[in-house]
This record gives C-alpha cells, sequence and structure tokens, in this order.
C-alpha cells in the first residue's frame, strides 16, 4: 500500500497506566483467590488508538483532562515516544491519576477502570477553533458528552469540529447506545460497536433496514459492527461489507478494538474505499491479539500487510 497519510487526526479520550494481573478462576462475592502480577503497559482506549495511527506514519493528536502528576508526566513521555502530540492537551491539578486494572482470565480479559472524574472538558474558544479543521476525530460518547467550549455544550463542539471539516468516528464499544445520545452521533462519519454494544443497540437478529433506518435519521454514513475473531459488519445507506477476521494464537485481547479504529482512521484519512480500509483495520486487529499488552497493535504499514499476507488462507468463520 504506497498511499500518504492524510489530514491529522484528532484523538478524544483515556489514556492510563495499564496493570496486568492473571488468575486461573474470577472470585465471587465472599471468595479468595490469589493473582500472578504481570506487566505494566501505558494504555487507555483512545491513547491505543491514537499510538497504532500515529505507528503508520500517521500525524496524530491526543486531548485528554489530566492532572500535573508524576504519573501524568510518565503518560505524556510515553505519548510523545511514539509521536502522538498533545499541544490541546487540558489540565486540572485536582482529579485522580489515571489507571486501569486488566485482569487475564481463561483466555479472556475484565477491565476494572476507578472513576476518578467525569467533569466537563473544557476547551478555549482559540483551541476549538485550531482544532475545527480537516481531518478525523476518534472518540467515545463518555468522553463527547464532556466537551465544552465558551458557551457552547458538548453538541454544539461536535457540531463547530464537523463544521471545520472534521469527520467523527465514534468507538461505542460494549456500551451501545442510550437515551440522549443521538444529538451527539448525528452527522458521523463512522459509529462503531462491538457484538455486545451492537445487541444492546439494535438486538441479536436486528434487521439490516433498522439499522439504515436509524443511520439515515441522525445521517450516518456507517455503522461498523466489529464481531472479534469473526470479523467487521460495515452498514452503508447502499451495501453491507462482510470482512472476514484472521485465526490467530491469541496471547492478549486488549486493545484489540483500540487496533481496530486507530487503523480504520488512519487508512480513511489515507484515502483508501471503506472495504479496503476496514480490510486493513481487521488485519491490524488480527495481528495485534498475538502480542501481549495494550499497544500490542502498534506496527508499521509492512508488518500489517506482511501480516495479511501470511495468514491469508487462515480466516476465522
Amino acid at each position: 500500500m504506497s498511499r500518504q497519510p492524510g489530514a491529522p487526526a484528532l484523538f478524544i479520550g483515556d489514556v492510563a497506566l495499564d496493570e496486568y494481573f492473571a488468575t486461573d478462576t474470577w472470585v465471587m462475592p465472599g471468595d479468595k483467590g490469589l493473582i500472578e502480577t504481570r506487566e505494566v503497559y501505558v494504555g487507555g482506549s483512545i491513547a491505543n488508538a491514537a499510538r497504532v495511527h500515529a505507528g503508520f506514519a500517521g500525524s496524530a493528536e491526543f486531548v485528554s483532562l489530566l492532572n500535573h502528576g508524576e504519573l501524568t508526566q510518565r503518560l505524556l513521555a510515553a505519548l510523545a515516544g511514539d509521536s502522538v502530540g498533545v499541544q490541546h492537551m487540558l489540565y486540572d491539578g485536582t482529579i485522580g491519576d489515571q489507571r486501569n486494572l486488566i485482569f487475564l482470565v481463561g483466555g479472556e480479559h475484565i477491565v476494572l477502570t476507578p472513576d476518578v472524574d467525569d467533569r466537563p472538558m473544557r476547551f478555549e474558544p482559540e483551541a476549538l477553533a485550531s482544532l475545527a479543521k480537516p481531518g478525523y476525530v476518534y472518540t467515545t460518547l463518555n468522553r463527547a458528552e464532556r466537551l465544552r467550549a465558551g458557551d457552547l455544550d458538548a453538541a454544539a463542539v461536535l457540531r463547530a469540529l464537523r463544521a471545520g471539516g472534521r469527520k467523527l468516528v465514534f468507538d461505542l464499544d460494549v456500551d451501545g447506545l442510550a437515551d440522549g445520545d443521538n444529538e451527539l452521533l448525528r452527522g458521523a462519519h463512522v459509529v462503531m460497536m462491538n457484538n455486545h454494544g451492537f445487541t444492546r443497540s439494535f438486538g441479536a437478529e436486528a434487521a439490516e433496514s433498522a439499522v439504515r433506518e436509524w443511520m439515515a435519521e441522525l445521517d450516518i454514513d456507517v455503522v461498523l459492527r466489529s464481531r472479534a475473531a469473526a470479523g467487521v459488519m460495515a452498514y452503508t445507506a447502499a451495501e453491507t461489507l462482510r470482512v472476514p477476521g484472521f485465526s490467530v494464537p491469541v496471547t492478549d485481547v486488549t486493545g484489540a478494538g483500540d487496533t481496530l479504529g486507530g487503523s480504520l482512521v488512519y487508512a480513511l484519512g489515507a484515502g483508501m474505499p471503506l472495504a479496503e480500509a476496514v480490510g486493513f483495520a481487521v488485519a491490524a486487529a488480527s495481528r495485534s491479539v498475538m502480542h501481549m499488552g495494550p499497544n500490542g497493535g502498534v506496527a508499521t504499514i509492512a508488518e500489517v500487510e506482511e501480516f495479511a499476507a501470511s495468514f491469508a488462507t487462515q480466516t476465522a468463520n
């Protein structure tokens, strides 16, 4: 693939210290169990996606709300080391440190995130004007609903970004849709969710017509349904793309969804057609689960292409 990176992509969300533990079984209330302490990584789902994007030589900027402490400096240094810009980072010295506790249990993972902060992320009007320029925005509903700028609420901030040429990509992950989300999602280019989120939003056996009706109502271009090892379904107004996953040995699934999102944003920004972009993102995400840690998806284009060629005949059902 010989394509040039697109305009700088903006990633708005979380960055955290990911502390890993392993156990044979998940204990129930009242029980006790021993856990094995594993590695510690700089992670956070949106920051992971930004680092994946930057690994392809894509220009990426990350924005979150952090304190001024020692852990924050460690997180910022890790982002800078992976060529992710932080020039519009927001700070508040009163909020807590950002950490995730990740437990590996029987081939799956359980993530516990301390709720240290949910206050608004306030941009100065000048900063919003600087960010409202052509390119992609990758974020979550949780973060999007916290955006503010002057007198603008979250929906107005998103409209300002779109008016400046930003294409919005939302990762709904497992949560799916909830009351009040529609105005934030209106006009989005891509809405991503995994099987759990899709089922919560539309039902396990949702008709494609129902998905498209919702997309048309909110002027959404693409709904992307991640089905883990089975690959991805991408709904547009005209068609449903089905891209199979790859059958690979799994080491750690942490960060696979982030890799999918960061890779998709890179590929779309580089000008790939949707089907090609989704195929590239699926290959990158499939490759990532063969590596330990949330940053297993950070790779070069050549590494993803080499992986796809090597496992081309080993697609999952």
